[in-house]
């Protein structure tokens, strides 16, 4: 008995479909991890942050965070240095009056160091504080009396409990060594300005860890508009005070002093 003669075109078919299995299967493995990524909102690697926001400089890399801080300790300035003044002229304690003190001596020279820090890397600075600082300062010029040393020492301890662990993480985290030095100056500052308010035994600490809970609005508030660093405004004292700055590395004194 004949052998059957192979049918014409079987080959050919089984060839073909092994080609078309191969690319179907190169296909979906370049597709898939496109697809994978892109499933992923918000996935963004540290190579996206480095091109999108963070720019060389001579001190080293400027990331945006950098870029948030110095405006974050230019705001700063703005508004506690007038709210020290009116804690000087209005509060009712001797420890509420130091408090004022150290925010006036403190955002005098941290303002002087971070537009020269501004300057230095070209950065815009605000001339005016946001609408939340601006709220903050219309309460206080509108308290009286032991309501006056309560918000004032309930609202700047609460601003500079937001703004501490963002110096933290800034210090901890910067390549560039101008932020750096910054941060340094802005740690040893909100610390010695959080002593004098808690000094003042108004702070009320339960209200304090509410309002500082992950929930809470940030302190910052709403972006104000930028100026050339060369034209900010400096943040200074309006007058002399009338009695001595203490040392800026004292304590402050306790709210029953005479």
């Amino acid at each position: 008995m004949r052998p059957r003669p192979p049918i014409k075109g079987r080959g050919i078919v089984s060839g073909t479909g092994l080609i078309i299995t191969g690319l179907v299967a190169t296909l979906v493995a370049l597709i898939f991890p496109i697809w994978s990524y892109a499933d992923r909102a918000g996935t963004t690697t540290d190579a996206d942050v480095l091109s999108d926001r963070t720019v060389a400089t001579r001190y080293g890399p400027l990331s945006g965070q950098d870029r948030d801080f110095v405006t974050r300790v230019r705001l700063a300035g703005l508004w506690e240095l007038p709210a020290g003044e009116l804690a000087e002229r209005k509060g009712t304690t001797a420890a509420v009056r130091t408090a004022g003190q150290h925010l006036v001596d403190g955002h005098t020279s941290l303002d002087a160091h971070v537009r020269t820090v501004a300057g230095q890397l070209g950065l815009a600075l605000p001339n005016e504080p946001n609408e939340q600082q601006k709220q903050w300062l219309a309460t206080l010029n509108a308290a009286q009396g032991q309501d006056f040393d309560r918000q004032f020492a309930n609202i700047l301890r609460l601003a500079h409990g937001k703004v501490f662990s963002v110096v933290a993480q800034v210090r901890a985290s910067t390549q560039n060594s101008l932020v750096r030095g910054l941060a340094d100056d802005a740690n040893a500052t909100v610390l010695n300005h959080i002593e004098a308010l808690e000094a003042t035994g108004d702070v009320d600490f339960a209200q304090l860890a509410r309002d500082l809970a992950p929930s809470a609005p940030p302190a910052s508030g709403s972006p104000v508009p930028s100026v050339d660093p060369a034209s900010a405004i400096p943040v200074v004292p309006s007058a002399a005070p009338s009695y001595p700055l203490p040392p800026a590395a004292s304590s402050p004194r306790p709210a029953n002093a005479p």
